[in-house]
Protein backbone atom coordinates (compact mmCIF):
# COMPACT_ATOMS: atom_id res chain seq x y z
CA UNK A 1 0.00 0.00 0.00
CA UNK A 2 1.38 3.43 -0.98
CA UNK A 3 1.49 6.50 1.28
CA UNK A 4 -1.53 7.95 -0.55
CA UNK A 5 -3.51 4.77 -0.01
CA UNK A 6 -2.53 4.73 3.69
CA UNK A 7 -3.74 8.32 4.08
CA UNK A 8 -7.14 7.39 2.66
CA UNK A 9 -7.58 4.27 4.78
CA UNK A 10 -9.03 4.24 8.33
CA UNK A 11 -6.75 4.12 11.39
CA UNK A 12 -8.14 0.78 12.47
CA UNK A 13 -7.58 -0.70 9.03
CA UNK A 14 -3.99 0.53 8.93
CA UNK A 15 -3.23 -0.90 12.40
CA UNK A 16 -4.87 -4.21 11.51
CA UNK A 17 -2.91 -4.47 8.24
CA UNK A 18 0.42 -3.68 9.93
CA UNK A 19 -0.18 -6.22 12.70
CA UNK A 20 -1.17 -8.83 10.13
CA UNK A 21 2.02 -8.27 8.11
CA UNK A 22 4.12 -8.57 11.31
CA UNK A 23 2.20 -11.45 12.89
CA UNK A 24 5.03 -14.01 12.68
CA UNK A 25 7.58 -11.58 14.05
CA UNK A 26 5.19 -10.67 16.89
CA UNK A 27 4.60 -14.31 17.77
CA UNK A 28 8.35 -14.99 17.88
CA UNK A 29 8.92 -11.87 20.00
CA UNK A 30 6.14 -12.86 22.43
CA UNK A 31 7.60 -16.34 22.91
CA UNK A 32 11.07 -14.85 23.48
CA UNK A 33 9.73 -12.31 26.03
CA UNK A 34 7.85 -14.98 27.97
CA UNK A 35 10.88 -17.27 28.07
CA UNK A 36 13.23 -14.50 29.15
CA UNK A 37 10.71 -13.19 31.69
CA UNK A 38 10.32 -16.52 33.47
CA UNK A 39 14.07 -17.09 33.34
CA UNK A 40 14.67 -13.66 34.88
CA UNK A 41 11.96 -14.01 37.52
CA UNK A 42 9.74 -11.19 36.12
CA UNK A 43 6.13 -11.04 37.07
CA UNK A 44 3.33 -11.74 34.61
CA UNK A 45 2.42 -8.05 34.62
CA UNK A 46 5.87 -7.03 33.42
CA UNK A 47 5.84 -9.72 30.76
CA UNK A 48 2.41 -8.58 29.51
CA UNK A 49 3.61 -4.96 29.46
CA UNK A 50 6.65 -5.90 27.36
CA UNK A 51 4.48 -7.79 24.87
CA UNK A 52 2.07 -4.86 24.64
CA UNK A 53 4.92 -2.48 23.97
CA UNK A 54 6.20 -4.65 21.10
CA UNK A 55 2.69 -4.83 19.59
CA UNK A 56 2.34 -1.05 19.88
CA UNK A 57 5.63 -0.44 18.07
CA UNK A 58 4.59 -2.83 15.30
CA UNK A 59 1.24 -1.07 14.90
CA UNK A 60 2.71 2.44 14.71
CA UNK A 61 5.90 1.82 12.70
CA UNK A 62 5.80 2.37 8.96
CA UNK A 63 7.14 -0.61 6.94
CA UNK A 64 8.14 -0.82 3.33
CA UNK A 65 6.23 -3.52 1.50
CA UNK A 66 7.89 -5.60 -1.23
CA UNK A 67 5.85 -3.70 -3.82
CA UNK A 68 7.04 -0.38 -2.46
CA UNK A 69 10.67 -1.53 -2.40
CA UNK A 70 10.40 -2.62 -6.06
CA UNK A 71 8.75 0.67 -7.03
CA UNK A 72 11.50 2.72 -5.39
CA UNK A 73 14.20 0.58 -7.08
CA UNK A 74 12.54 1.08 -10.48
CA UNK A 75 12.35 4.82 -9.89
CA UNK A 76 16.05 4.97 -8.96
CA UNK A 77 17.02 2.95 -12.02
CA UNK A 78 14.91 5.19 -14.24
CA UNK A 79 16.57 8.31 -12.87
CA UNK A 80 20.04 6.78 -13.41
CA UNK A 81 19.26 5.79 -17.00
CA UNK A 82 17.76 9.14 -17.87
CA UNK A 83 20.88 10.79 -16.52
CA UNK A 84 23.04 9.18 -19.21
CA UNK A 85 23.77 11.13 -22.37
CA UNK A 86 23.10 9.73 -25.84
CA UNK A 87 26.83 9.84 -26.57
CA UNK A 88 27.62 7.81 -23.44
CA UNK A 89 25.11 5.16 -24.49
CA UNK A 90 26.57 5.10 -28.01
CA UNK A 91 30.10 4.65 -26.68
CA UNK A 92 28.93 1.62 -24.67
CA UNK A 93 28.09 -0.22 -27.92
CA UNK A 94 31.14 -2.28 -29.05
CA UNK A 95 30.15 -2.26 -32.74
CA UNK A 96 30.36 0.83 -34.98
CA UNK A 97 27.16 2.85 -34.53
CA UNK A 98 25.94 5.97 -36.31
CA UNK A 99 22.93 8.14 -35.42
CA UNK A 100 21.53 10.37 -38.17
CA UNK A 101 18.59 12.66 -38.83
CA UNK A 102 15.76 12.52 -41.44
CA UNK A 103 18.04 14.19 -44.00
CA UNK A 104 20.67 11.43 -43.75
CA UNK A 105 23.08 13.70 -41.86
CA UNK A 106 25.24 12.27 -39.09
CA UNK A 107 24.22 13.48 -35.62
CA UNK A 108 26.68 11.40 -33.60
CA UNK A 109 28.80 8.24 -33.81
CA UNK A 110 30.74 6.18 -31.33
CA UNK A 111 34.46 5.50 -31.03
CA UNK A 112 34.11 2.14 -32.81
CA UNK A 113 32.66 3.94 -35.86
CA UNK A 114 35.51 6.47 -35.85
CA UNK A 115 38.04 3.62 -35.69
CA UNK A 116 36.35 1.66 -38.48
CA UNK A 117 35.55 4.46 -40.92
CA UNK A 118 37.96 7.26 -40.05
CA UNK A 119 36.73 10.85 -40.07
CA UNK A 120 32.95 10.80 -39.74
CA UNK A 121 32.06 14.08 -38.08
CA UNK A 122 28.60 15.35 -37.23
CA UNK A 123 27.10 16.95 -40.33
CA UNK A 124 28.49 14.35 -42.76
CA UNK A 125 26.06 13.15 -45.42
CA UNK A 126 25.85 9.36 -45.21
CA UNK A 127 25.03 8.87 -48.89
CA UNK A 128 28.30 10.57 -49.79
CA UNK A 129 30.39 8.49 -47.38
CA UNK A 130 28.88 5.05 -48.09
CA UNK A 131 28.26 4.80 -51.81
CA UNK A 132 27.39 1.16 -52.43
CA UNK A 133 23.94 0.52 -53.98
CA UNK A 134 22.98 -1.76 -51.08
CA UNK A 135 23.66 0.97 -48.52
CA UNK A 136 21.88 3.62 -50.59
CA UNK A 137 18.79 1.39 -50.80
CA UNK A 138 18.85 0.77 -47.04
CA UNK A 139 19.19 4.49 -46.29
CA UNK A 140 16.34 5.37 -48.67
CA UNK A 141 14.08 2.71 -47.12
CA UNK A 142 14.76 4.00 -43.58
CA UNK A 143 14.14 7.63 -44.49
CA UNK A 144 10.95 6.61 -46.31
CA UNK A 145 9.60 5.21 -43.05
CA UNK A 146 10.36 1.51 -43.53
CA UNK A 147 8.89 -0.55 -40.71
CA UNK A 148 11.08 -2.59 -38.37
CA UNK A 149 14.82 -3.10 -38.49
CA UNK A 150 16.21 -3.14 -42.03
CA UNK A 151 19.56 -4.66 -42.96
CA UNK A 152 22.02 -5.08 -45.81
CA UNK A 153 25.56 -6.27 -46.55
CA UNK A 154 28.31 -3.67 -46.90
CA UNK A 155 31.95 -4.15 -47.88
CA UNK A 156 34.87 -1.75 -47.45
CA UNK A 157 37.65 -2.37 -49.99
CA UNK A 158 40.23 0.16 -48.73
CA UNK A 159 42.65 -0.07 -46.96
CA UNK A 160 41.73 -3.75 -46.48
CA UNK A 161 38.65 -5.72 -47.39
CA UNK A 162 36.11 -5.75 -44.55
CA UNK A 163 32.56 -7.09 -44.60
CA UNK A 164 29.79 -5.62 -42.44
CA UNK A 165 26.19 -6.53 -41.76
CA UNK A 166 24.31 -3.25 -41.26
CA UNK A 167 21.11 -3.08 -39.22
CA UNK A 168 19.11 0.17 -39.30
CA UNK A 169 16.03 1.35 -37.43
CA UNK A 170 14.36 4.47 -36.10
CA UNK A 171 15.06 5.79 -32.60
CA UNK A 172 11.82 5.95 -30.63
CA UNK A 173 8.52 7.04 -32.12
CA UNK A 174 8.86 10.80 -32.51
CA UNK A 175 12.57 11.59 -32.17
CA UNK A 176 13.07 11.88 -35.93
CA UNK A 177 16.41 10.09 -35.58
CA UNK A 178 17.69 6.81 -37.00
CA UNK A 179 20.51 4.50 -36.02
CA UNK A 180 22.81 2.19 -37.98
CA UNK A 181 24.81 -0.58 -36.31
CA UNK A 182 27.65 -2.22 -38.28
CA UNK A 183 28.45 -5.84 -37.35
CA UNK A 184 31.88 -6.88 -38.63
CA UNK A 185 31.57 -10.14 -40.60
CA UNK A 186 35.13 -10.14 -41.99
CA UNK A 187 36.41 -13.04 -39.88
CA UNK A 188 33.34 -15.15 -40.61
CA UNK A 189 33.73 -14.46 -44.34
CA UNK A 190 37.42 -15.33 -44.20
CA UNK A 191 36.72 -18.62 -42.44
CA UNK A 192 33.94 -19.50 -44.88
CA UNK A 193 36.19 -18.73 -47.85
CA UNK A 194 39.03 -20.74 -46.32
CA UNK A 195 36.68 -23.66 -45.69
CA UNK A 196 35.40 -23.55 -49.27
CA UNK A 197 38.94 -23.38 -50.66
CA UNK A 198 39.99 -26.23 -48.41
CA UNK A 199 37.12 -28.47 -49.57
CA UNK A 200 37.81 -27.61 -53.21
CA UNK A 201 41.54 -28.32 -52.87
CA UNK A 202 41.00 -31.53 -50.90
CA UNK A 203 38.47 -32.75 -53.48
CA UNK A 204 40.90 -31.97 -56.29
CA UNK A 205 43.81 -33.69 -54.58
CA UNK A 206 41.75 -36.83 -53.98
CA UNK A 207 40.12 -36.80 -57.41
CA UNK A 208 43.45 -36.92 -59.29
CA UNK A 209 44.74 -40.24 -57.90
CA UNK A 210 41.20 -41.64 -57.89
CA UNK A 211 40.81 -40.89 -61.59
CA UNK A 212 44.22 -42.49 -62.23
CA UNK A 213 43.23 -45.67 -60.40
CA UNK A 214 39.87 -45.82 -62.20
CA UNK A 215 41.61 -45.41 -65.59
CA UNK A 216 44.09 -48.22 -64.93
CA UNK A 217 41.28 -50.50 -63.76
CA UNK A 218 39.51 -49.96 -67.09
CA UNK A 219 42.78 -50.65 -68.93
CA UNK A 220 43.40 -53.87 -66.98
CA UNK A 221 39.90 -55.06 -67.79
CA UNK A 222 40.35 -54.27 -71.47
CA UNK A 223 43.54 -53.95 -73.57
CA UNK A 224 45.94 -55.10 -70.83
CA UNK A 225 43.85 -58.05 -69.69
CA UNK A 226 46.34 -60.59 -71.05
CA UNK A 227 49.55 -58.53 -70.78
CA UNK A 228 51.43 -59.60 -67.59
CA UNK A 229 54.12 -56.91 -67.96
CA UNK A 230 51.62 -54.06 -68.38
CA UNK A 231 49.46 -55.47 -65.59
CA UNK A 232 52.37 -55.45 -63.13
CA UNK A 233 53.30 -51.91 -64.09
CA UNK A 234 49.74 -50.62 -63.76
CA UNK A 235 49.23 -52.36 -60.42
CA UNK A 236 52.37 -50.68 -59.06
CA UNK A 237 51.10 -47.27 -60.19
CA UNK A 238 47.71 -47.98 -58.62
CA UNK A 239 49.40 -48.93 -55.37
CA UNK A 240 51.37 -45.68 -55.37
CA UNK A 241 48.21 -43.66 -55.99
CA UNK A 242 46.23 -45.36 -53.23
CA UNK A 243 49.16 -44.83 -50.85
CA UNK A 244 49.11 -41.14 -51.77
CA UNK A 245 45.39 -40.95 -51.00
CA UNK A 246 46.00 -42.66 -47.65
CA UNK A 247 48.74 -40.13 -46.78
CA UNK A 248 46.47 -37.28 -47.77
CA UNK A 249 43.62 -38.56 -45.60
CA UNK A 250 46.00 -39.04 -42.65
CA UNK A 251 47.26 -35.47 -43.02
CA UNK A 252 43.71 -34.14 -43.30
CA UNK A 253 42.75 -35.93 -40.08
CA UNK A 254 45.85 -34.62 -38.31
CA UNK A 255 45.09 -31.08 -39.43
CA UNK A 256 41.47 -31.40 -38.37
CA UNK A 257 42.46 -32.57 -34.89
CA UNK A 258 44.89 -29.69 -34.53
CA UNK A 259 42.37 -27.09 -35.68
CA UNK A 260 39.81 -28.30 -33.13
CA UNK A 261 42.19 -27.12 -30.40
CA UNK A 262 44.40 -24.58 -32.12
CA UNK A 263 45.99 -23.40 -28.88
CA UNK A 264 46.49 -25.94 -26.10
CA UNK A 265 49.74 -25.11 -24.28
CA UNK A 266 51.58 -28.11 -22.87
CA UNK A 267 52.35 -28.18 -19.16
CA UNK A 268 55.39 -30.48 -19.28
CA UNK A 269 59.03 -29.68 -20.04
CA UNK A 270 60.99 -31.85 -22.47
CA UNK A 271 64.51 -31.99 -23.89
CA UNK A 272 64.39 -31.51 -27.68
CA UNK A 273 67.81 -33.08 -28.29
CA UNK A 274 66.68 -36.74 -28.14
CA UNK A 275 63.66 -35.85 -30.29
CA UNK A 276 65.88 -34.41 -33.03
CA UNK A 277 68.35 -37.29 -32.72
CA UNK A 278 65.52 -39.81 -33.08
CA UNK A 279 64.16 -38.06 -36.18
CA UNK A 280 67.62 -38.02 -37.79
CA UNK A 281 68.07 -41.75 -37.14
CA UNK A 282 64.60 -42.53 -38.51
CA UNK A 283 65.20 -40.63 -41.77
CA UNK A 284 68.78 -41.69 -42.50
CA UNK A 285 67.55 -44.32 -44.95
CA UNK A 286 65.53 -41.66 -46.84
CA UNK A 287 68.60 -39.41 -46.93
CA UNK A 288 70.74 -42.29 -48.25
CA UNK A 289 68.18 -43.08 -50.96
CA UNK A 290 68.30 -39.44 -52.08
CA UNK A 291 72.10 -39.16 -51.86
CA UNK A 292 71.99 -36.66 -49.00
CA UNK A 293 74.32 -36.47 -46.00
CA UNK A 294 72.85 -35.25 -42.70
CA UNK A 295 75.23 -33.04 -40.72
CA UNK A 296 74.12 -32.34 -37.17
CA UNK A 297 75.20 -29.72 -34.64
CA UNK A 298 73.62 -30.67 -31.31
CA UNK A 299 74.97 -29.53 -27.92
CA UNK A 300 75.82 -32.00 -25.19
CA UNK A 301 73.73 -30.30 -22.50
CA UNK A 302 69.93 -30.41 -22.31
CA UNK A 303 67.84 -27.98 -24.36
CA UNK A 304 64.49 -27.86 -22.61
CA UNK A 305 61.22 -26.44 -23.92
CA UNK A 306 57.60 -26.69 -22.82
CA UNK A 307 55.75 -28.94 -25.22
CA UNK A 308 54.35 -32.25 -26.36
CA UNK A 309 57.02 -34.72 -27.48
CA UNK A 310 54.89 -36.52 -30.09
CA UNK A 311 53.75 -33.30 -31.75
CA UNK A 312 57.23 -31.79 -31.83
CA UNK A 313 58.59 -35.05 -33.30
CA UNK A 314 56.01 -34.63 -36.10
CA UNK A 315 57.27 -31.07 -36.68
CA UNK A 316 60.92 -32.14 -36.91
CA UNK A 317 60.06 -35.10 -39.17
CA UNK A 318 58.19 -32.87 -41.61
CA UNK A 319 60.95 -30.27 -41.77
CA UNK A 320 63.80 -32.78 -42.13
CA UNK A 321 61.92 -34.84 -44.72
CA UNK A 322 61.23 -31.70 -46.77
CA UNK A 323 64.90 -30.67 -46.55
CA UNK A 324 65.99 -34.12 -47.79
CA UNK A 325 63.46 -34.36 -50.63
CA UNK A 326 63.50 -30.83 -51.99
CA UNK A 327 67.15 -30.02 -51.24
CA UNK A 328 68.66 -33.28 -52.47
CA UNK A 329 70.52 -31.54 -55.30
CA UNK A 330 72.71 -29.88 -52.66
CA UNK A 331 73.77 -33.25 -51.27
CA UNK A 332 73.80 -32.04 -47.66
CA UNK A 333 71.32 -31.13 -44.96
CA UNK A 334 72.41 -29.42 -41.74
CA UNK A 335 70.43 -29.85 -38.50
CA UNK A 336 71.23 -27.50 -35.62
CA UNK A 337 69.89 -27.30 -32.08
CA UNK A 338 70.65 -23.96 -30.43
CA UNK A 339 70.17 -23.41 -26.67
CA UNK A 340 68.36 -20.37 -25.33
CA UNK A 341 70.26 -17.09 -25.32
CA UNK A 342 69.49 -13.77 -23.60
CA UNK A 343 66.32 -12.47 -25.25
CA UNK A 344 65.68 -15.58 -27.34
CA UNK A 345 64.43 -19.08 -26.68
CA UNK A 346 65.82 -22.39 -27.98
CA UNK A 347 65.91 -22.90 -31.75
CA UNK A 348 66.02 -25.91 -34.06
CA UNK A 349 67.14 -25.27 -37.67
CA UNK A 350 67.05 -27.38 -40.84
CA UNK A 351 69.18 -26.10 -43.73
CA UNK A 352 69.40 -27.59 -47.21
CA UNK A 353 71.55 -26.52 -50.16
CA UNK A 354 69.04 -27.17 -52.91
CA UNK A 355 67.46 -24.83 -55.45
CA UNK A 356 65.91 -22.57 -52.81
CA UNK A 357 62.54 -20.82 -52.75
CA UNK A 358 61.71 -17.57 -54.51
CA UNK A 359 60.94 -14.68 -52.17
CA UNK A 360 57.35 -14.27 -53.37
CA UNK A 361 56.53 -17.83 -52.29
CA UNK A 362 57.88 -17.58 -48.72
CA UNK A 363 54.78 -16.02 -47.07
CA UNK A 364 52.54 -18.75 -48.52
CA UNK A 365 54.45 -22.00 -48.17
CA UNK A 366 52.64 -22.84 -44.89
CA UNK A 367 49.21 -22.58 -46.55
CA UNK A 368 47.30 -25.79 -47.07
CA UNK A 369 47.93 -27.36 -50.50
CA UNK A 370 50.22 -24.52 -51.55
CA UNK A 371 53.13 -25.79 -53.64
CA UNK A 372 56.07 -23.88 -55.07
CA UNK A 373 56.52 -26.56 -57.75
CA UNK A 374 53.49 -28.82 -58.21
CA UNK A 375 55.21 -31.50 -60.28
CA UNK A 376 58.22 -31.76 -57.96
CA UNK A 377 55.96 -31.95 -54.92
CA UNK A 378 53.89 -34.77 -56.38
CA UNK A 379 56.93 -36.68 -57.56
CA UNK A 380 58.21 -36.52 -53.97
CA UNK A 381 54.87 -37.90 -52.71
CA UNK A 382 53.98 -34.68 -50.92
CA UNK A 383 50.40 -33.91 -49.85
CA UNK A 384 50.77 -30.13 -49.60
CA UNK A 385 49.75 -30.22 -45.92
CA UNK A 386 53.03 -30.86 -44.12
CA UNK A 387 53.98 -27.25 -43.41
CA UNK A 388 50.38 -26.36 -42.53
CA UNK A 389 50.51 -29.08 -39.85
CA UNK A 390 53.87 -27.73 -38.65
CA UNK A 391 52.42 -24.23 -38.34
CA UNK A 392 49.40 -25.41 -36.33
CA UNK A 393 51.52 -27.48 -33.93
CA UNK A 394 53.91 -24.61 -33.32
CA UNK A 395 50.99 -22.28 -32.66
CA UNK A 396 49.84 -24.69 -29.94
CA UNK A 397 53.34 -24.42 -28.43
CA UNK A 398 53.45 -20.62 -28.67
CA UNK A 399 56.39 -21.08 -31.05
CA UNK A 400 56.90 -19.82 -34.60
CA UNK A 401 58.49 -20.93 -37.86
CA UNK A 402 60.85 -18.63 -39.77
CA UNK A 403 62.00 -19.34 -43.34
CA UNK A 404 65.03 -17.86 -45.05
CA UNK A 405 65.90 -18.72 -48.63
CA UNK A 406 67.45 -17.45 -51.84
CA UNK A 407 67.24 -18.95 -55.28
CA UNK A 408 70.21 -21.25 -55.84
CA UNK A 409 71.38 -21.07 -52.20
CA UNK A 410 68.99 -23.46 -50.45
CA UNK A 411 66.59 -22.77 -47.60
CA UNK A 412 66.64 -22.69 -43.79
CA UNK A 413 63.57 -23.53 -41.72
CA UNK A 414 63.93 -22.55 -38.06
CA UNK A 415 61.64 -23.43 -35.17
CA UNK A 416 61.80 -20.62 -32.59
CA UNK A 417 60.58 -21.58 -29.13
CA UNK A 418 59.53 -18.93 -26.61
CA UNK A 419 61.76 -17.94 -23.72
CA UNK A 420 60.93 -19.85 -20.54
Amino acid sequence: MSETEEAGAGTAGIVRRRLTEARWVLMAAAVAIVALGYAGGLSIAWIALAIAFVVLVAALARRKTARRVRAEADAAASLGFEGLSAQALAEAVPDPMIVFDPHGIVVTRNEAARTAFGKLDAGTLLNLRFRTPEFQDLLAALLAGGEGPLSCEYVERVPIERWFRIAGTSVGESSGLFVLVFKDQSEIRRIDRMRADFIANASHELRTPLASVAGFIDTLRGPARNDPKAREQFLQIMQNQTARMARLIDDLLSLSRLEMKSYAPASGTIDVRPLVEGVIDALRHLAADNGVDIVKDIPSGPVEVRGNGDELTQVFENLLENAIKYGQSGGRVEVSVLPAEPGTGPRVSFTDHGPGIAEEHLPRVTERFYRVDVETSRSQKGTGLGLAIVKHILTRHNARLTIKSKIGEGATFTVNFPTN
